[in-house]
């Protein structure tokens, strides 16, 4: 696993949003933002909801999905700080991001993280894995975001359909490796 190594002297990066934590409740997310919210169902059982949340705080669901992970730490637990990067050489983009809140309850398994300086977008997104009374399993994606950076203000409505591209490909990813 790659890691990120902080100077524990140094004061960590702030996060570049003021709602912090308002994924941990996707009904009323903050005006001002593109929302994102996706869901897909990727098992059935117990054992399925364990293996997707685990790969979903592990990072194997976005190192799946042909995501590089750098993180300071080998699960999503608050404060811990990653980057996410997408694409190939010189075409890499690394955003980089900080654990928010966690979820890991009898039926419910997941993290959000925020934005950090240098993050292409300002704003929060979550990845949870939930165990309904049927016995589905059913991965979500929430997410509220703005332009942060120059490229992305000029991309405009192609970063949101990006986005829900990548929620899409990262369910589909879940759903592999649960049946795996």
């Amino acid at each position: 696993m790659t890691r990120l190594t902080h100077d524990l002297s140094r004061p960590r990066p702030r996060l570049t949003y003021p709602e912090v934590g308002a994924t941990r409740t996707p009904e009323a997310l903050p005006v001002g933002y593109h929302h994102l919210r996706h869901s897909a169902v990727v098992g059935h059982g117990r054992a399925a909801f364990e293996t997707a949340g685990e790969a979903v705080t592990t990072w194997r669901m976005h190192r799946a999905s042909r995501a590089r992970v750098r993180a300071d730490a080998d699960r999503a637990e608050p404060g811990v700080h990653l980057e996410v990067s997408l694409g190939a050489g010189p075409f890499r983009i690394g955003v980089p991001c900080s654990v928010i809140w966690t979820a890991y309850e009898e039926n419910r398994i997941g993290f959000a993280y925020g934005t950090l300086r240098g993050h292409a977008e300002c704003g929060e997104e979550s990845f949870v894995v939930e165990l309904e009374p049927d016995g589905t399993v059913r991965f979500t994606v929430t997410a509220f975001s703005r332009p942060a950076a120059w490229y992305t203000r000029l991309a405009g409505p192609v970063i949101p359909k990006l986005q829900h591209a990548y929620a899409r490909l990262l369910g589909r990813t879940l759903e592999r490796l649960v049946r795996e």
